[in-house]
């Protein structure tokens, strides 16, 4: 395989790593899950390094790599949702923003021009913090270390860089889409 490729077969790589992460999650092993996410949480850096660091940035990779991140966060949050460990509403706020993003990119991409993938400061972020929380769920739940003080602030963060950085994505699409007309 050509290095230039590398990036995309990482991103497959931490796609491959969602149904593992589902079945974990719901079986309730969660000091299992953690590594998955951890390994899954250290490809989406890493692709993202080498693809800016050695210029090998693709269209294909930039539609892959957000849809792996929100593919491998939603389950995520809805298998711990499912058994009430992430709250209600953050839960929503999630699953919102990213139903509202792909939705909107899908229609973007049909009814305006093709979507040029363009990640956001806030967005990145927002990825970020939502690894972070679901990474520090799971050692909660898999290990004697105890977060009950830190979950409900790194929660609240969370919703916060995630409504934000929804409304960003909406306000940049809409812009462009009235400057294609």
């Amino acid at each position: 395989m050509p290095w230039h490729y590398l990036p995309n077969a990482l991103t497959i790589l931490r796609l491959l790593l969602v149904p593992p992460l589902a079945v974990l999650l719901l079986r309730a092993d969660y000091s299992t899950a953690l590594w998955v996410a951890a390994v899954a949480g250290l490809t989406d850096a890493l692709d993202g390094a080498l693809a800016r660091l050695f210029g090998w940035q693709s269209w294909l990779g930039g539609v892959l790599d957000p849809l792996a991140d929100k593919l491998l966060l939603v389950t995520g949050y809805l298998c711990l949702w499912w058994q009430g460990v992430v709250p209600d509403w953050l839960f929503w706020v999630v699953f919102g923003r990213d139903l509202v993003i792909v939705v909107g990119a899908i229609a973007f991409h049909k009814l305006v021009q093709r979507i040029e993938p363009d990640p956001s400061w806030i967005g990145k972020l927002t990825t970020f913090s939502q690894l972070a929380f679901l990474l520090v769920c799971l050692l909660d739940l898999g290990s004697r270390l105890q977060f009950e003080l830190v979950l409900p602030m790194l929660a609240a963060l969370t919703a916060v860089l995630t409504f934000t950085s929804g409304i960003d994505y909406v306000w940049r699409f809409s812009a462009r889409a009235r400057a294609a007309r």
